[in-house]
């Protein structure tokens, strides 16, 4: 116990006016002497515990207590009562500083009591600091300097300076923040109170500031960053995120070497309600002939200025009723000029009237450590990461950028069509205009909105290069490719994505279409020559889209109904017209069996009809199994039309083309020889008997005989027409009608020796286009069979129709042919040889 206590004398005589005895882990004892009119307090009190732990008391001689406060001319001796206090209490240390009624300190603030001798607690020291409205006081912070910090934020070790200031009786925050930043020195009037926050484990002992007096600054504050080279600060005005004080003005003071450019970028801002002034920044930028320069919060803020500039935000009279609130988060962004900066790009659209075009970064996330950023700059000092440019000017821009990789370009076109008389046939060109392709950054996308009137026009694009429809089987790997959604409000409809490469040579849709050209590569500018698109305005039809499409002999040709993600919209039409060249045959194959679709209301349906024959093959896609691989000999269409099908069971269809040489059978070539010449020589056979009996007989009148073309067609309802002439406007209801007696009229003479001429009319088959309408689907509420043919088309046991097969029939004129000769053979009609496919 001896020498117990001579220790405890020995560490007691040691202390001195301030501090504090401490004994060996697990009896250790705290002395805290504070000397009258220091100004000094410590308050020992519970912390707020993470964990649940044991309870925790401070023991005063054989008192336990839970809180302990020491004022100026106090001493106190205190142990705690179990071994790991720091997760129990915190030490709180303030000093209040009189500069009113005296004068005020300066120079280095030191720590007192010293955290040598404090215990080992999360410790914070207080410094508040009372002066006149008149006097201004700086905080000077040594190297490194501080780095503010938004609400909730941490510093990595711990260590926070809380800063306030005072107006008359309100504490104004001017903000949190922690070292290794770029903020130097804060100056205010009518007093400061700052506050350190050390976490128990850290040893510092110093205050890491000085107070210096300064003349009156006339404002809340004026904080002063200095930038010793490339970096970034991120500044907060006061109260952040809480409203800035009313008809308040405050300044930031920026130091840039004069190597570099700093540029300004609001972050996140908003403004309050006004009855007196107006709320804005100004700047005082080197070398600008109308300092301050004033802009309002939402305006584009200056950038790739060169030295010193000052940043104020300057409140305004609020309403007393609806205050709102003023807040301002802005980044500064320091370094070196690039090449970029000092060349300028001149984008004239003077003759642009419905057009926008952006300069944005690829991603609009805030950058929050010292990366360099991208601007676009269109004077010296306007610039900003990003910037639209308007119609009906021409513009000059810079940029101010490390690496224009980072930033791209998107740009929107309206082409309008108000009047269809005026619009009719007009076409358009949808190409990138060469001053965006001259810029040194990347197109990402340029849409043309082509916007017709309802009901009365139509939309046909052809490209320049046949397109290829994205598929997951055969997908675009261009370095672009067009996107095409319909732009009716809101209409769900997107056709899809198509690149350069394929087989569809045109597309058609009813209304109002978005065409978007998207790049992905920047070699696009080199290809940029191959984007061409042609629209033109055209009659208005009911289909939603009608592509036509001509395979390629050598590859499949893959097609998928619109909204494959979502599926085709309810009551939507989409049709195919795919070209088959005469020499070869087209296999059409559907990737899967059944649709899957549910309909709600309605029927969805497809048909497939080959444009020569006009046979319909129905296929209702809620109910039947698709078509298994099909050959058409002959151009055809494909007409897919939805239902209002159940949520959750959509329609989605992707069927393929493929094209093979057509091939003919050599005994089918024989057969068809030997059978014609046969006909052909019986034919003769039956001429040459007419004509010798017919000698025989006396001249008379005879029955007229009528020969006319059997391929007229004999339209069935419901069908398309074959003919686009009226009946009255083509040869279809003219024949040759030729009187027996006049068949061999050149044996003939009239009583003045003229020879009598027969007259002899000849039917002209028609050669106009043909297919140029899809099919029309069968009504939505009514049940197709499959593959039900329409009555167009002949029975197997009935010769087919052709366009050169003649057929007969009499008219007989003399009531008296019932006496005569009966016997006159009629042609037989032979089924002809149908050729090869």
């Amino acid at each position: 116990m001896a020498g117990l206590n001579c220790g405890v004398t020995v560490a007691l005589l040691g202390v001195l006016l301030l501090g504090a005895a401490r004994l060996p882990r697990g009896a250790e004892a705290y002395e805290i002497a504070l000397p009258p009119g220091s100004g000094i307090s410590v308050l020992i009190k519970p912390g707020t515990p993470t964990l649940p732990v044991k309870v925790c008391y401070i023991i005063i001689s054989t008192r336990r207590e839970t809180k302990l406060s020491i004022k100026a001319g106090e001493s106190r001796v205190f142990s705690f009562s179990c071994q790991n206090p720091e997760n129990h209490f915190v030490i709180e240390i303030q000093k209040n500083i009189d500069c009113v009624s005296g004068p005020c300190p300066s120079g280095e603030v030191q720590l007192q009591p010293s955290t040598s001798v404090l215990p080992a607690l999360n410790r914070t020291f207080i410094w508040d600091v009372k002066a006149h409205k008149s006097i201004g006081l700086e905080l000077q912070f040594s190297l490194p300097h501080l780095r503010q910090v938004g609400p909730g934020e941490s510093c990595p070790d711990g260590v926070t300076h809380d800063i306030s200031g005072r107006l008359d009786a309100t504490v104004v925050r001017i903000g949190t923040f922690c070292s290794n930043g770029t903020v130097s020195r804060i100056k205010m009037q009518e007093g400061v109170k700052m506050a350190l926050h050390l976490p128990w484990f850290n040893d510092r002992n110093v205050s890491g500031f000085s107070i210096a007096n300064r003349s009156s600054v006339k404002r809340l504050c004026i904080i002063e960053s200095v930038f010793e080279g490339e970096g970034s600060a991120t500044l907060m005005s006061a109260n952040y995120p809480d409203g800035f004080p009313e008809d308040e003005l405050m300044t930031w003071q920026f130091i840039v070497p004069a190597h570099l450019r700093a540029s300004v970028s609001f972050l996140h801002f908003s403004v309050s309600n006004c009855v007196k002034k107006e709320e804005r920044v100004e700047y005082y930028i080197p070398g600008s002939t109308t300092n301050p320069e004033v802009f309002k919060l939402e305006d584009k803020q200056p950038g790739n200025m060169a030295g010193n500039f000052n940043l104020s935000l300057q409140g305004c009279d609020q309403d007393a009723q609806n205050p709102g609130i003023l807040r301002l988060q802005f980044q500064v962004l320091v370094q070196r000029p690039q090449n970029e900066s000092n060349k300028t790009y001149v984008v004239d659209l003077s003759n642009e009237r419905a057009m926008s075009l952006t300069i944005e970064p690829r991603s609009n996330k805030p950058s929050t450590d010292s990366v360099p950023g991208c601007f676009v700059c269109l004077d010296p000092w306007t610039c900003s990461t990003n910037l639209t440019l308007t119609p009906g000017s021409k513009h000059k821009i810079s940029f101010l950028c490390d690496d224009l990789t980072r930033l791209w370009i998107n740009a929107e076109k309206n082409i309008t069509c108000t009047d269809h008389r005026y619009c009719h046939r007009k076409s358009y060109s949808l190409q990138v205009p060469g001053y965006i392709l001259q810029l040194p950054v990347q197109l990402h996308d340029f849409s043309w909105k082509l916007l017709v009137p309802k009901d009365s026009l139509s939309l046909a694009l052809v490209p320049a290069q046949k397109l290829q429809q994205h598929t997951h089987e055969r997908a675009c790997n261009a370095s672009f490719s067009y996107l095409l959604a319909s732009a009716v409000p809101g209409q769900d409809l997107r056709f899809g994505f198509f690149c350069s490469g394929g087989s569809i040579e045109q597309i058609r849709v009813k209304q109002n279409i978005s065409v978007t050209l998207r790049t992905f590569a920047p070699s696009f500018q080199q290809e940029a020559s191959r984007q061409n698109l042609t629209v033109s305005f055209i009659p208005h039809f009911k289909e939603d889209g009608v592509f036509t499409v001509t395979p390629d002999r050598k590859s499949k040709v893959y097609l998928r109904t619109p909204n494959w993600d979502r599926g085709l919209p309810s009551l939507t039409s989409v049709s195919w017209n795919i070209s088959v060249p005469h020499d070869q045959v087209a296999c059409l194959t559907f990737l899967k069996e059944r649709t899957g679709v549910v309909c709600q209301t309605g029927r969805a349906f497809m048909i497939i009809q080959e444009q020569r024959s006009h046979a319909e093959e129905i296929f209702s896609l809620e109910e039947e199994v698709l078509p298994k691989p099909s050959f058409r000999h002959h151009s055809f269409w494909v007409n897919i039309s939805n239902c209002s099908p159940v949520s959750g069971k959509q329609l989605d269809l992707l069927f393929w083309v493929s094209l093979t040489p057509r091939t003919t059978d050599l005994t089918v070539i024989i057969l068809t020889v030997v059978g014609g010449g046969a006909l052909l020589l019986f034919a003769l056979g039956l001429i040459i008997c007419f004509v010798k009996k017919n000698k025989k007989k006396k001249i008379s009148k005879g029955p007229a005989v009528g020969i006319y073309n059997g391929n007229i067609n004999t339209q069935m309802p419901m069908q398309p027409k074959k003919f686009q002439k009226r009946r009255k406007d083509n040869d279809s209801h003219v024949y040759a009608v030729i009187d027996d007696t006049m068949v061999y009229g050149h044996l003939l003479q009239d009583s003045s020796g003229s020879f009598l001429q027969p007259e002899v009319a000849t039917y002209q088959p028609f050669q106009g286009p043909m297919g140029d309408c899809p099919p029309s689907p069968p009504p939505t509420c009514s049940r197709a069979p499959t593959a039900k043919l329409t009555t167009d088309e002949p029975s197997p046991g009935s010769p087919p129709e052709s366009e050169s097969e003649p057929y007969t029939f009499s008219h007989p004129k003399d009531t008296n042919m019932s006496n005569g000769n009966t016997d006159i053979p009629l042609l037989d009609t032979h089924k002809p040889t149908e050729p090869g496919e």
